[in-house]
């Protein structure tokens, strides 16, 4: 612009002032360095933190307002209660009519906008990070029914949780925001770029719910993927810690903390929080956790698949959307009436006022019967005059338990970790005062007295007993994070562990559960000590049967094969033999074949087509689907993944879960021999983890395929038929001898 500038003014075409040159240039020289700062921050700095403040402040608003009017909503729900005392009857119509609105409208509104914002989205959320594709689940949709559904949900204060819905939310505005970035750089439309990022909102998603980036973002990890990117641990701390930061300032901006403090923040004495003697009782927490969560999953299954299950009643339900949340919510609404039932189990506090008093320092068995202390608050609510503090204790979580199963699979956005939370705390709770009763005086180290703390067994309980519904282990690092203090991690970790180990012998995950009534595409764990995963190979899995398409293939004979198969994509074969060679996509090949046959000449009127006649036509069409197709006009993709026939179950379930793939071919020295798809490898492996093992029949095949086979004495082939009527037994078992029926004919007999 410059030089331009300066020859006009040579050539004496225009006078030009130098007054005015020099602004010129010196704002062409401004802008220009402001374009290269601008590039660079978008180019080096925009594509991570940018990315990650932006998702970070946004969760922190949706999950403050979500909390705010949730808080409201359940102190007018408190109001009204307490304006109506005096009168049960009205008293009674508002605690059961207000909740049962909220969860009508929730129901109806997610069914509505988006079926998908209903349960808890985890398990869905799994299945995408493994590579699958599910519609509508990460959509403007499903976010907005997902927020409002929500948070009528936990308005409404039946007992249902944020943190599961929130890991939804979360990755649905990680995915939202992506498609804004993609706009400045193209990196966010790479498909394993949109992996990392549902990955970071599923952090950010659990440190913000309750303002635990650390715990967080490793209970994200642990529930959501089977292998993790190291070079995203930055990403979802990063993400998680400035979210849980601006969380809790929005409530000291609100005046609902005097600081940025812990969520339920307790005062343990830190100076001596427990006794080496209090290990055991710490420990039967943790086994008795374990069993109790495994249980916790069977029930909630159990009456996932009872709603399932096609019968008279279920049918109408499922014509009737809105009667099951109904029925639930008023039993629920009914039996925890302060006034009538409820006075026995604390069933006028809400669930956050439950955990602030499980987790007070008062000894409750102490002060029972005696006038109440300054300062105990809501904790009074577990005082009854003529009940004792046991008693409520166990009718709480007795009745909590089936009443948080039920609920939780209610056509709403609900998750199960916080109701879990609580009835851990309360069981922790239960223990810590039998241990008070038995140890009045407290326990004596070193010439020192010191007391029992019921609330640090609460402490452990819920951590215990959230980890073995999740199986994870990271519910004590939130734990700590939330009550603000690390003075029981030991006996909180002791606890964690030993949960863990009973429930995982014993029942799925919780959300490794849905995926399995679901029968969304997941692979399961193999775990350890499953030796048939070493015995089975792919040839023993795959499928032989292939299609394919070579070089020379016709267009007729592509398009019998899209007609005849719902393949997304089939192998391409050289001409000579089947030897592979790529992989590509068939609706390429639909969109091929429509564009070939419309080549033949068109016109502006019926009357110049006159000179064709419709044999005419018929012969062309003919003619051109009988040509060789032409390879270089299709996506293809030359380097598909590729087995060998001795492949191991275990490597082939660990290569379909770390790069998820949808299939695999098997070759033989380059040629194609057969495919294995996730069908496949989920199938057997299922069959490895339900301890069902393969290994015996598959040397009986080796056998009958020996010369030696023909030479069994009936006794033997009798011994055989026994053996195969003791598997059928086992309907997995069933497809495996329809194989064998069908390669051994000659064994019908």
């Amino acid at each position: 612009e410059a030089t331009r500038i300066l020859r006009k003014d040579e050539t004496g075409s225009k006078s030009i002032d130098r007054r005015l040159f020099c602004e010129r240039l010196v704002c062409l020289v401004l802008s220009d360095c402001i374009a290269r700062v601008q590039r660079f921050l978008v180019t080096r700095l925009g594509e991570d933190w940018i990315f990650l403040v932006m998702l970070g402040i946004t969760m922190a608003l949706v999950s403050w307002t979500m909390d705010y009017a949730s808080a409201k909503s359940l102190q007018a729900y408190k109001w009204i209660h307490g304006e109506l005392k005096g009168n049960i009857p009205l008293q009674f119509l508002a605690w059961v009519s207000y909740p049962l609105m909220f969860i009508l409208f929730s129901s109806l509104f997610c069914h509505l906008v988006a079926p998908q914002a209903i349960g808890s989205g985890i398990p869905e959320l799994k299945t995408i990070l493994r590579g699958v594709v599910l519609k509508e689940y990460l959509t403007l949709k499903a976010f907005v029914a997902k927020v409002l559904g929500l948070t009528l949900a936990l308005g409404s204060g039946m007992p249902v949780g944020k943190e599961g819905p929130f890991v939804h939310i979360a990755s649905i505005c990680a995915a939202v925001l992506s498609r804004f970035m993609s706009f400045f750089s193209g990196v966010y439309q790479n498909p394993y770029c949109y992996t990392d990022i549902l990955t970071v909102g599923c952090a950010v998603g659990v440190g913000c719910c309750f303002g635990t980036p650390l715990g967080g973002v490793l209970f994200s990890i642990e529930v959501t993927s089977t292998y993790f990117a190291v070079r995203n641990y930055w990403r979802g701390y990063f993400a998680a810690t400035f979210s849980a930061f601006i969380f809790r300032v929005f409530s000291v901006f609100n005046k609902d903390a005097v600081t940025i403090t812990a969520l339920f923040r307790t005062n343990f004495r830190m100076d001596f929080p427990f006794d080496l003697q209090e290990l055991p009782a710490f420990a039967i927490i943790g086994i008795s956790c374990g069993f109790l969560g495994a249980f916790f999953v069977y029930l909630n299954r159990q009456v996932v698949l009872f709603m399932r299950r096609p019968n008279a009643m279920t049918r109408f339900l499922t014509r009737h959307r809105l009667i099951f949340p109904a029925v639930v919510t008023l039993v629920i609404a009914t039996l925890t009436f302060p006034p009538g039932f409820g006075q026995f189990m604390a069933g006028e506090l809400m669930p956050r006022e439950c955990i602030n008093s499980l987790f007070d320092n008062f000894t409750w068995t102490k002060i029972s019967g005696s006038p109440l202390p300054v300062g105990l608050g809501r904790s009074a609510a577990w005082l009854h005059p003529d009940v004792s503090v046991f008693i409520i204790l166990l009718l709480f979580f007795v009745m909590k338990f089936w009443m948080s199963a039920v609920a939780t699979t209610m056509p709403i956005p609900s998750g199960a970790f916080m109701p879990v939370f609580i009835l851990g705390a309360a069981f922790g709770r239960l223990v810590g005062e039998i241990m008070a009763t038995l140890f009045p005086h407290g326990i004596v180290f070193d010439g020192i007295l010191y007391r029992i703390i019921p609330g640090g067994y609460a402490v452990i309980g819920a951590a215990a007993l959230t980890g073995a519904v999740t199986h994870t282990v990271s519910t004590a690092v939130i734990c700590f994070e939330l009550t603000g203090q690390i003075s029981h991690i030991l006996p909180m970790m002791v606890a964690v562990i030993l949960a863990n180990m009973v429930a995982q012998g014993l029942q799925p995950s919780l959300y490794d559960s849905i995926i399995q009534v679901k029968k969304l595409p997941y692979l399961p764990e193999l775990g350890f000590g499953h030796m048939s995963q070493y015995n089975i190979f792919v040839e023993d899995i795959m499928v032989r049967k292939v299609k394919f398409i070579s070089s020379q293939s016709t267009y007729r004979e592509v398009k019998l094969l899209l007609d005849s198969s719902s393949l997304k994509s089939i192998p391409l074969v050289d001409s000579r033999g089947k030897r592979l060679n790529a992989d590509f996509n068939l609706n390429s090949c639909h969109k091929l074949n429509q564009s070939r046959l419309r080549d033949f000449p068109r016109h502006e009127s019926d009357a110049d087509l006159a000179p064709y006649s419709l044999l005419q036509i018929t012969a062309w069409e003919e003619k051109e689907m009988d040509k060789p197709m032409e390879i270089d006009e299709i996506r293809v993709d030359p380097s598909p993944f590729q087995l060998v026939e001795r492949t191991s179950l275990h490597k082939t379930h660990t290569l379909f879960s770390l790069l998820g793939l949808s299939h695999a071919y098997v070759t033989s020295i380059g040629k194609l021999v057969g495919v294995v798809a996730l069908k496949e490898v989920r199938n057997f492996t299922a069959e490895c983890v339900s301890g069902f093992s393969l290994v015996e029949f598959l040397n009986l095949k080796d056998i009958f395929n020996s010369s030696e086979a023909v030479m069994f004495p009936p006794v033997s082939l009798l011994s055989f038929g026994c053996f195969c009527l003791i598997l059928v037994s086992n309907k997995q078992t069933n497809r495996f001898l329809q194989s064998l029926d069908e390669d051994y004919p000659r064994l019908n007999p």
